[in-house]
């Protein structure tokens, strides 16, 4: 009865091994399948620099728009021509009286009807200036001042060059009146488009022919119409 009950038992034991060993692996099936499969890493797609790089492409579209800046080339060439304009004014600048010395000399030619002094300007202002048109003339005499005429003769524009001199002519009649006429005491010059005068000592003949006050004997060219010599 001992030997059978201990069999019985035994063999119970080997069923029990045998029915938790076919049971296994169904188990670790069925636990496998409950798993929740790890989910796979979410790589985020790299945002294209392009995109931001668009923006800021048009940024630098408006920082080209600094090159408009580069229109200041204008601007300086405008500077230039105003540093070109400034000098240009200085060296075609009017002559100024006293941008000028002014001398007078007898240049009468013998056999001619009227006496001639000539008026020398010469420009020592270290600059080329314009002189141009009629010069102002009075001559002083014992009976009070006498403006002299304008010929009429065409006017020429002209530059006189630093160092060099233009000149014009004074022209009046001989006193063949056998008396002694109008004293002549001094030559009062006034440059074109001045108010300075300049008075110099009178270098031609001492008197003028009495006159009936019609008119002035004395007549003077423009600037340019004479030369050194008179002619």
């Amino acid at each position: 009865m001992r030997v059978h009950k201990a069999t019985f038992a035994a063999a119970l034991v080997v069923a029990a091994g045998l029915s938790l060993t076919a049971c296994g692996p169904n188990d670790d099936t069925g636990t496998d399948q409950a798993k929740p499969t790890a989910a796979a890493p979410v790589t985020a797609a790299p945002t294209k620099a392009t995109t931001g790089g668009s923006a800021g492409s048009a940024g630098s579209a408006g920082t080209g728009g600094t090159a408009g800046t580069g229109g200041t080339a204008p601007s300086g060439k405008a500077t230039a021509g105003g540093t070109g304009a400034t000098d240009g004014g200085k060296a075609g600048g009017k002559c100024r009286t006293d941008d000028l010395t002014i001398t007078a000399v007898d240049r009468t030619i013998d056999g001619d009807a009227d006496r001639t002094v000539v008026v020398e300007l010469k420009n020592h202002s270290g600059h080329d200036c314009s002189l141009a048109g009629y010069a102002g003339v009075d001559l002083k005499t014992n009976a009070g001042s006498l403006s002299a005429q304008r010929s009429g003769e065409p006017v020429v524009a002209g530059v006189v060059k630093n160092g060099k001199s233009t000149f014009f002519g004074i022209s009046y009649p001989n006193n063949t009146s056998g008396g002694s006429g109008v004293k002549i005491t001094g030559l009062v010059v006034t440059p074109p488009d001045e108010t300075h005068s300049v008075t110099l000592p009178w270098p031609g003949a001492g008197s003028l022919p009495v006159t009936d006050g019609s008119g002035s004997p004395v007549k003077i060219g423009p600037m340019g119409s004479a030369g050194q010599g008179g002619q």
